[in-house]
């Protein structure tokens, strides 16, 4: 990561109703640097022969994601655990958990893409990251996708045409520098008055 460049924390809206992921697109190439996880491919813990079900993280807390725009230029965003598990349970109950692209193209719904599985790290309550994501920060949110059509999964997914997903989503970015700036100056006023 590039300590110069700003780093901007993304943030469920308050005032947005449709803030927040609304949309999973799989992607040959996640943003988060993390592929998911083929059950029957990498390890066999089923007795049926091909479960078509992957599992990987979603959104992984605290990990700096390189940006670049016309707007800001070149800079990082990230979302904090807290962030992540209200976003996650917004997008459960908004029930956006087959909201399934390719490639970020909103045009290119895959069907037979079920979300099986969604949850929170959170080692204070007991729950563990999957034992391949162990290494993963507490707060990452991961998923289970359970592939129905089999053609679809042997042409995109046992080839590697797609490898991971990522997040569609609408966010408020806050500065994590002038955050911070802002709270010290808070405090200081907090502490003369």
């Amino acid at each position: 990561m590039d300590r110069k460049l700003p780093v901007y924390k993304l943030v469920v809206s308050d005032e947005l109703d449709n803030s927040g992921v609304f949309a999973i697109a799989l992607v040959d190439k996640p943003a988060i640097k993390t592929n998911w996880f083929l059950f029957d491919e990498q390890i066999k813990f089923s007795i049926q022969e091909d479960r078509q079900i992957v599992t990987m993280p979603i959104m992984i807390a605290d990990l700096p994601i390189y940006r670049r725009d016309k707007e800001r230029g070149e800079y990082y965003v990230l979302f904090e655990a807290s962030e992540i598990e209200k976003i996650q349970q917004k997008f459960m109950m908004n029930n956006h958990i087959h909201n399934v692209n390719e490639m970020h193209d909103s045009n290119n719904k895959v069907e037979g893409v079920y979300l099986v599985n969604s949850f929170v790290s959170d080692e204070e309550m007991g729950i563990k990251a999957p034992e391949m994501f162990k290494d993963l920060p507490n707060g990452t949110w991961y998923g289970s996708y359970k592939f129905t059509d089999k053609k679809y999964w042997d042409e995109m997914v046992k080839t590697g045409n797609f490898q991971a997903v990522s997040v569609e989503g609408i966010f408020d970015m806050v500065d994590e520098k002038k955050q911070l700036e802002k709270q010290i100056l808070d405090e200081v006023k907090n502490i003369l008055s």
